[in-house]
């Protein structure tokens, strides 16, 4: 599978999408997989209604680009170490997919698809983090779990995605982050 993923992720030219013509501070997020009983998994956070945005929601760990971070890769990993403990020496990079733009946030987001080592002894950061969510990969290409609904943004219309998982809801940017990366990764036509 990791091979897959870098082959998939490098053969792509990147793209920009944004749903706004806000100005849109940088962001970077992890997309973090590990194996766990023969299978994948996607590690998720859900949000503390402490943090500034995006109270409560699934998400992956990332945030905003600080001046001392040397690129939006090291942006990933020092919040993927904030918030839950795992270092950056113990994340392997398999690539990068489109910059998504959030609407309400305004935040150009730049996922990064890593593997990290499992079992781990995560260190969660009770201000940011209220729960570690994971999900097997199985269950989020399982249409049973997925749906769509259209959605009208400053008059714009988007069509959104939303990934239902035991009762836990993935939608907004990370959503459409998840479903390009199941696209591109398990999408048909693909070997």
């Amino acid at each position: 599978m990791k091979e897959r993923i870098k082959r998939i992720l490098s053969q792509r030219e990147k793209q920009t999408i944004i749903l706004t013509d806000a100005p849109l501070a940088p962001a970077a997020v992890l997309l973090p997989i590990y194996e766990r009983d023969d299978e994948y998994y996607i590690l998720f956070t859900k949000r503390t209604e402490k943090v500034e945005h995006h109270k409560g929601q699934i998400s992956f760990p990332g945030g905003v680009c600080h001046e001392g971070d040397r690129d939006l890769r090291d942006t990933a990993l020092r919040e993927t170490f904030e918030e839950i403990g795992v270092r950056p020496e113990d994340v392997e990079i398999l690539g990068e997919l489109d910059k998504m733009g959030t609407a309400t946030s305004n935040f150009l987001i730049t996922p990064f698809v890593g593997i990290i080592p499992y079992p781990y002894e995560f260190t969660i950061s009770r201000d940011e983090i209220e729960e570690l969510v994971e999900v097997p990969i199985s269950a989020l290409l399982d249409e049973k779990n997925y749906h769509e609904e259209l959605g009208v943004y400053q008059g714009i219309p988007y069509l959104g995605s939303f990934f239902d998982y035991k009762g836990k809801m993935i939608w907004g940017a990370t959503a459409r982050i998840l479903k390009q990366f199941l696209d591109l990764v398990f999408g048909e036509g693909d070997d």
